[in-house]
């Protein structure tokens, strides 16, 4: 019988249950630059984020019925009918310098069958069906061949997989540091299929996730294949909590993101993982959260004057259940929200149209009925910021899209 490694473990860990499109090893960070004094952030979060607890809709008193271990009481009122989770209560300054915003009810054209592969596809590709998806080209590429002057700067994916938003004619780069998890983008599928589909696998992702979001990267890399699973566990297991307290991947990306967009860079991309809350969701949805908030403060503090030029959109692939399941967790659900943070946002408001929780108002009777589709916002982000006329996005950028809500989500 083959002896089992520190590696080892890691690797089926992530077999048995991390899902390789929720993983935080796969966190790409792209750049690049563009004949404009504006900034686009762009931030996928992985996982599908649950809109409903990250803005709470505290005036629906239905959302007290569905949700039954939400602690009101902590609550960040915004003052319009909604509330933050008390782990973004940090970014209360930034929500009253009118630099926070939020977008409810929305999703992308996908629909049913909840697949966080699909999903993000579809989210990163802009299309409007999945079978335009195929090896096509992402639409902030899209976005490049369309703006006078751009170059492509720099790419850096932590992880193995470039993102798809970045597919395209642009060129970029890719970024691995220390150690990497060898599997196929087949293997990764497979294990991400199967871990939608068992119950099973929700349990050792949470185990999976906890151990991988704990790890530092050089500590990976000087693994040796030689070295049992005891060693492995003296040595990792007694310092795990010191680790995760030191590491904040999302805080490291956010600083080296403002400090290109210091320089030439004008347009960025990474992701923020962790989102898929099916168990504790109360517990889980803390590391993540508490990421973003890291993420947006640092990019804001590093960025300086010019956090004025810059807005920052932050997309999830679906949103989640109304109501809570049998592990205290949501499972995969449709209409979910936006973050949209910056000095160019005007923010201090929510944006979209409120459908209700009432069981009519669902969609299919579980899920939160999107009424505005994520692809509009973003595209008026960019229109506010590079002046993109609406044939390009609606054409070109997002194909299929008609712009019609018109928000002034950029000032």
């Amino acid at each position: 019988m083959a002896k089992q490694t520190r590696r080892g473990f890691l690797r089926n860990s992530l077999a048995l249950g991390c899902s390789a499109a929720a993983s935080p090893f796969m966190t790409p960070v792209t750049f690049a630059d563009v004949a404009s004094d504006n900034r686009l952030v762009v931030i996928i979060l992985r996982g599908a984020m649950d809109g409903l607890d990250i803005v709470r809709p505290q005036a629906d008193k239905l959302l007290k019925h569905y949700r039954t271990d939400m602690d009101f009481t902590a609550n960040l009122d915004l003052g319009t009918g909604f509330a933050l989770h008390p782990e973004l209560s940090d970014l209360a300054p930034m929500w009253a310098a009118g630099e926070l915003g939020f977008v409810h009810a929305v999703s992308t054209p996908y629909r049913d069958k909840r697949s966080h592969f699909d999903g993000q596809d579809l989210l990163e590709a802009g299309y409007g069906t999945l079978g335009q998806v195929g090896a096509s080209s992402g639409w902030l590429n899209r976005l490049l061949s369309q703006i006078d002057g751009t170059r492509t700067y720099s790419a850096f994916a932590v992880g193995q997989e470039n993102l798809l938003l970045l597919k395209g004619t642009r060129q970029f780069s890719n970024w691995v540091p220390g150690g990497r998890f060898d599997l196929s983008e087949q293997a990764r599928d497979l294990l991400g299929r199967l871990y939608e589909q068992d119950d099973l696998f929700h349990a050792s992702a949470d185990i999976a996730m906890d151990l991988t979001s704990a790890i530092d990267m050089e500590k990976l890399a000087s693994m040796s294949d030689e070295d049992p699973m005891d060693n492995m566990m003296d040595n990792m297991m007694g310092d795990i909590q010191k680790t995760a307290n030191r590491a904040n991947r999302a805080a490291v990306l956010a600083k080296f993101t403002a400090e290109r967009l210091n320089e030439q860079t004008r347009i960025a991309a990474f992701s923020i993982g962790g989102w898929d809350t099916h168990r504790s969701q109360q517990r889980n949805i803390k590391r993540p959260s508490a990421e973003l908030v890291d993420a947006l403060n640092v990019l804001k503090q590093v960025l300086g004057r010019n956090w004025e030029k810059t807005a920052v959109v932050c997309m999830t692939e679906f949103g989640r259940t109304v109501r809570q399941n049998g592990s205290a967790g949501t499972d995969h659900g449709t209409g979910g929200a936006m973050v949209l943070a910056g000095g160019a946002i005007r923010g201090g408001q929510i944006y979209g149209d409120w459908p209700g929780l009432g069981e009519t108002a669902l969609y299919k009777g579980r899920d939160l009925m999107p009424t505005g589709d994520v692809r509009e916002y973003a595209a008026h982000a960019i229109q506010g910021l590079f002046g993109t006329s609406d044939t390009v996005l609606e054409n070109t950028v997002f194909p299929g899209l008609k712009l019609t809500k018109r928000p002034q989500i950029v000032l």
